[in-house]
């Protein structure tokens, strides 16, 4: 069999980032070799240096505020090799999009949202392919079919906020692909998404791949992904790279211990356990072995918290809970057909469960969950909370029971206010509720919950923008803790988050449900997840209720054809875990 060239050549690369204290090394020596046809995964964590490598190799870092301070960079698209870190800025015009294509993490802010999606791919394909009009519409259209996306000439015509998340990915993954370049770089495609976008959007990839023949650098946080979808694998961690090889030689043997931390963090297929494993576990060894001891949770225990559970009155009783949308109107404005966001669901919900809400996007479980927060009126149907019909209340009504009801939204920036310290964020519903005799009151409760959440209290003076991404998730679920609320909705409140700080945060759920006894309904699209917070497991379809039973139950004997797609579709899901905890 011919060897196949290195297309990518990454030698020693030494990255430094100019920050108040003066320069600070993000990369320090790493070298990465990708050949052509294969698959290279980057994992680690945020921060640990894969997308500065990315950005690196693409020309793409800050001016002024980053430089290189050792190594080089090499491309080989089949001529002559060519040092990136010696190229023109009007070279790098002809390499990027033509031979080095990229698909970034965000599709929405990587479009621009004033032109159509087909004129965004266009633009693209007359600038490096230099065809006509006629012949780039043709190849628009042949790309767009082969990404898969519904109704081609239609979603051409169409803007980036007209289309759903996986579909702008694939108009992304258009836009990097139509030039057919040797080398493409992936930054975290995935993330986000539905667990069967996600599957779909890898296996266009793959199929692209094996048609054109390109290398693809694929980066990402998530071990269970690269399972499904690597050759070989690079592991980074605080800017080097501690590990790397074939991905069959990873997976069943690691090395490192933060590899191992990596590969447990993801709750398994064949095990629930009562704590998720850190990435601290192993890498705080004792005596070279990981400093975590794993504890199963058997059939008898969570029976047992069943039968405790639901012989209580339920909490929530939901009754043919009904949310309709206008679809099409006539001329004159009478409504023409519906779209039934959520139509005609019933449950209930016991004081102290945690029931999983599961589906795809668009199936309803967001809106139903704001329905239940009051925040979206119902078409039809009744809401029954401590014994109240809450469907019909007020603003008023609300604004009594608001404290009692809260929700933890998905993406923790977007919902603190950037301009107030996260003590204010925390004090300010107390105030507004008339918690606490004194400021001085409130202050030590948000003390009290920074505790809680496993932060400390000095972090109450800081602004959101000086917290990671799992911080600020912590201060979300402290913030919605803070009025002491009976019901909590998740809304998605891990999906965006690395695997390692995913386990951080679903073990401390888990562990301040079980301390401060509140109910709650935990959104989510992947069923891996929510199996391991969840005492049932409710699955939602096109605004139906698909199945319902008991966690384990659904988890590993499914009913439903659905739920059994949409639990084939987790990445890794039989990945090996055979190292030793």
């Amino acid at each position: 069999m011919q060897k196949q060239p290195n297309v990518l050549e990454i030698e020693g690369l030494q990255v430094s980032f100019k920050g108040e204290q003066g320069w600070s090394r993000a990369l320090h020596g790493v070298s990465l070799q990708l050949k052509k046809g294969e698959i290279l995964a980057l994992v680690g964590e945020s921060g640990s240096g894969k997308s500065v490598t990315a950005m690196s190799v693409m020309g793409l870092l800050p001016a002024g505020i980053s430089r290189r301070d050792a190594g080089h960079v090499l491309f080989n698209a089949g001529h002559q090799p060519i040092a990136l870190d010696q190229v023109s800025s009007k070279q790098w015009q002809q390499i990027r999009g033509r031979s080095i294509g990229m698909i970034f993490q965000e599709p929405m802010t990587s479009l621009n949202p004033l032109m159509t999606c087909g004129d965004q791919v266009a633009e693209s394909m007359m600038l490096h392919l230099g065809l006509d009009r006629k012949a780039v519409r043709e190849g628009v259209l042949e790309w767009f079919t082969k990404v898969q996306l519904p109704v081609p000439e239609q979603m051409m015509k169409r803007y980036p906020h007209e289309l759903s998340g996986g579909q702008k990915q694939r108009v992304m993954i258009a836009m990097a692909m139509c030039c057919k370049p040797a080398l493409l770089i992936a930054d975290e495609p995935t993330t986000a998404l539905d667990v069967t976008v996600q599957k779909g959007i890898l296996e266009l990839l793959r199929s692209l791949q094996a048609e054109t023949g390109m290398a693809i650098l694929f980066i990402t946080h998530d071990l269970g992904l690269v399972y499904d979808f690597a050759d070989r694998v690079a592991v980074m961690y605080k800017g080097n790279i501690v590990e790397a090889g074939d991905k069959e030689a990873i997976f069943n043997h690691p090395q490192h211990n933060y590899t191992k931390g990596l590969l447990s963090c993801k709750p398994k297929s064949g095990e629930r356990l009562v704590r998720l494993p850190q990435v601290s576990d192993f890498l705080a060894t004792q005596n070279g072995n990981p400093a975590f001891t794993p504890v199963l949770v058997t059939e008898t225990q969570l029976q047992e918290r069943w039968e405790r559970l639901s012989s209580q009155e339920p909490l929530l009783r939901i009754s043919d809970l009904r949310k309709w949308y206008p679809a099409q109107k006539r001329l004159f404005g009478k409504t023409r057909d519906w779209f039934k966001a959520v139509d005609g669901v019933s449950f209930d919900v016991y004081p102290g469960e945690t029931l999983g809400l599961v589906g795809e996007s668009g199936c309803g479980k967001t809106t139903l969950g704001r329905m239940l927060l009051g925040l979206i009126t119902p078409t039809a149907g009744s809401i029954q909370y401590k014994g109240e019909d809450i469907a019909s209340f007020s603003e008023s009504q609300w604004r009594h029971i608001r404290k009692d009801i809260q929700m933890v939204f998905q993406d923790p920036y977007a919902s603190l206010n950037p301009r107030i310290t996260i003590g204010d964020a925390l004090t300010e519903p107390m105030k507004v509720h008339g918690l606490g005799v004194h400021q001085r009151d409130r202050t030590d409760k948000a003390a009290y919950l920074m505790e809680q959440v496993q932060l400390p209290a000095d972090f109450l003076k800081r602004y959101p923008h000086e917290f990671s991404g799992g911080q600020r998730q912590r201060i979300c679920i402290a913030r919605a803790l803070a009025l002491d609320p009976s019901f909590v909705v998740c809304d998605e409140s891990v999906s965006a988050l690395d695997v390692s700080v995913q386990a951080q945060v679903l073990n401390l759920l888990s562990d301040l449900r079980d301390k401060m006894g509140f109910t709650c309904i935990f959104i989510s699209h992947d069923l891996s997840v929510v199996r391991f917070i969840s005492d049932r497991i409710m699955v939602m379809r096109k605004g139906l209720v698909e199945e319902t039973g008991l966690s384990e139950q659904v988890y590993l004997h499914p009913q439903s054809a659905y739920t059994q797609r949409l639990l084939q579709a987790i990445p890794g899901r039989d990945m090996p875990a055979n190292f030793s905890l």
